[in-house]
């Protein structure tokens, strides 16, 4: 078994690559690899893996998660308006707000980057959106 660590990973498509920790060619993956693990997968995150040749190159055969993703933390709600005020400031009894799914938060990047940058072409906002939902995710203000 190799190890290596998640390098990318498309979010929308399903798939990614991994870096082995010794180098050479990067390894590709799709989610579903990870069975019932696949919501975890992330950039970052080590793996250890079994290789075979596909069509277009390496792919992973066997693939399994050797860190537990990062825990999720609770969302401090900080709006742009009203920085530096706080959650109870604003009516918020615990200071927290609830984790979006990767559906709602993607749903709210897509809709405000049409209104305010109406110029950007449908692949270049798929590819804002991806980053910040990578983002997102790596703060724990979504889950999937």
């Amino acid at each position: 078994m190799a190890v290596g660590t998640i390098l990318r990973f498309d979010e929308v498509r399903g798939y990614g690559f991994i870096a082995a920790v010794g180098g050479g060619e990067d390894v590709f993956f799709h989610a579903n690899d990870f069975g019932e693990s696949r919501h975890a997968v992330q950039p970052g995150l080590r793996v250890e893996y079994e290789v075979m040749e596909g069509e277009r190159g390496l792919k992973v055969s066997t693939v399994s998660l050797l860190d537990p993703p990062p825990t999720r933390r609770p969302v401090v709600v900080a709006a742009p308006s009203v920085v530096g005020t706080t959650a109870q400031q604003l009516g918020d009894d615990d200071g927290v707000c609830d984790v979006l799914s990767a559906k709602s938060f993607s749903g709210a990047v897509t809709e405000l980057l049409i209104e305010h940058a109406p110029t950007l072409t449908g692949a270049q906002i798929g590819q804002v959106r991806q980053r910040f939902l990578a983002f997102a995710r790596s703060h724990g203000w979504v889950d999937d």
